[in-house]
């Protein structure tokens, strides 16, 4: 969990802007480094010389060779839909409580299909909250049954589900749960529960479950809020900031393994999930004010307990934020992780439910009729999805990865291996 750094000041590609300075972010959101990991890095290599075959045979006029059968190496699957939370600052608020639902034979089938193709992890997130499926548990152990890492974000409201299945999490696998709060009090206000329940009640479930198994990391996810942020035009959130410090306290002495920490992000008409600092009141005393919360915060720091600042809250800081908006014409993540809801399958969590990102249906990955429509459905949206326009006020967790990758197809950069982490979260 120890910060890395990762810069973005390397000339990839023409019409990039140059970074300042770089931009230190912790290991877990350093995605480069992960695939640059011994176990992940062919798969980039394979797709890097793919890439190269396409471009040469179409500047030569000839058809280019299909993509191999690949399947992402990490996915978000959202179960559902459903959340029993009306939080006022949700991003996925627009796609809640849909009465579209997934064939769980159907998902079970397009699992294992994927994990056949090269799958390496699972995260259970979503427009929704994962543990009130019906399949969640038996999904948990499909997964891996099928040596999946796995982790799992909720709400925090049905620590019994996660319980009933703490037995099969291993070490690399975690649960973060999004609370956003030190108190009781902005706890209810922030979310709304339907059923009442406090964050002393949630928060007292941790450490029993680490007694239990203390494998997997448990982190506690904070949205940063602040004045003037909207959820759209006309709702406003409940700012945050203030809490930072008792949020962090309370998460160590509850037995989190880290809190992290991220600025609040609001979806534009088009669908994309951007930030939106300058809607802040004062933009300079508000970074002023959250950076010093986060330097309280981080006397709360132990060897078993970490202050993980997201890539968007230090661009944030650094004022270099929109530096990240700028990519390449392809997103080359798209390939590499996906996103699958019961609304179909999408190339990124920041497209969620858009349909100018839909790869395909829902039924892509497990269709019995035709085993590689997802995959040609991938390399269409390649094609046709350009990331230089439609990302353009996005600020990317992905960037850095997208550029590195365009610099090796077009230039001959090096793809050089890396430190195995045993991380296949993207």
């Amino acid at each position: 969990m120890s910060s890395t750094t990762d810069s973005t000041s390397t000339n990839a590609g023409a019409g990039r802007a140059e970074s300042t300075a770089p931009t230190r972010v912790a290991a877990t959101h350093d995605f480069t480094g992960k695939l640059r990991q011994p176990s992940l890095l062919p798969r980039v290599h394979d797709y890097v010389a793919w890439q190269r075959a396409r471009r040469d045979a179409e500047a030569r006029g000839e058809a280019p060779p299909q993509m191999p059968d690949w399947a992402p190496l990490s996915i978000n699957l959202d179960l559902t839909t459903a959340c029993n939370y009306r939080c006022d600052h949700c991003i996925d608020w627009d796609i809640l409580n849909s009465p579209i639902k997934y064939e769980y034979e159907k998902l079970e089938r397009a699992m294992t299909e994927m994990a056949e193709r090269g799958l390496r992890s699972v995260i259970l997130i979503g427009g929704g909250e994962p543990t009130v499926y019906p399949g969640f548990e038996s999904m948990v152990r499909h997964l891996k049954g099928l040596g999946l890492q796995v982790a799992v974000v909720t709400n925090g409201s049905r620590m019994d589900r996660i319980a009933n299945v703490i037995d099969c999490f291993e070490e690399g696998d975690w649960i973060r749960l999004s609370l956003d709060s030190g108190t009781n009090e902005t706890f209810e206000a922030m979310h709304k529960p339907k059923k009442a329940i406090t964050l002393d009640e949630i928060c007292a479930a941790i450490r029993p479950l680490r007694e239990r198994n203390p494998a997997p990391l448990f982190g506690f996810s904070y949205i940063i809020v602040w004045e003037g942020a909207e959820r759209e035009e006309g709702i406003k959130v409940i700012e945050n900031i203030d809490e930072i410090v008792a949020a962090t306290k309370r998460a160590r002495d509850a037995g989190f393994s880290y809190i992290s920490l991220k600025p609040f992000l609001t979806r534009r008409p088009d669908g994309a999930e951007v930030m939106d600092p300058e809607a802040a009141k004062n933009l300079e005393t508000t970074i002023t004010r959250i950076r010093a919360a986060v330097d309280e915060a981080k006397q709360f720091q132990a060897p078993d307990f970490k202050v993980i600042e997201s890539i968007n809250l230090r661009v944030l800081e650094e004022g270099n934020w929109k530096d990240f908006t700028l990519q390449p014409r392809t997103c080359h993540m798209q390939v590499l992780r996906q996103v699958l809801t019961p609304l179909g399958l999408f190339n990124c969590p920041a497209h969620r439910g858009v349909e100018k990102a839909k790869i395909g249906p829902k039924e892509s990955w497990s269709s019995t009729d035709d085993k590689t429509l997802a995959v040609r459905e991938t390399e269409g949206i390649l094609q046709r999805f350009d990331a230089s326009h439609e990302c353009r006020e996005v600020t990317c967790l992905y960037h850095q990865v997208n550029w590195w990758i365009e610099d090796a197809i077009e230039n001959g950069g090096e793809l050089e291996a890396g430190v195995e982490r045993y991380d296949a979260f993207l």
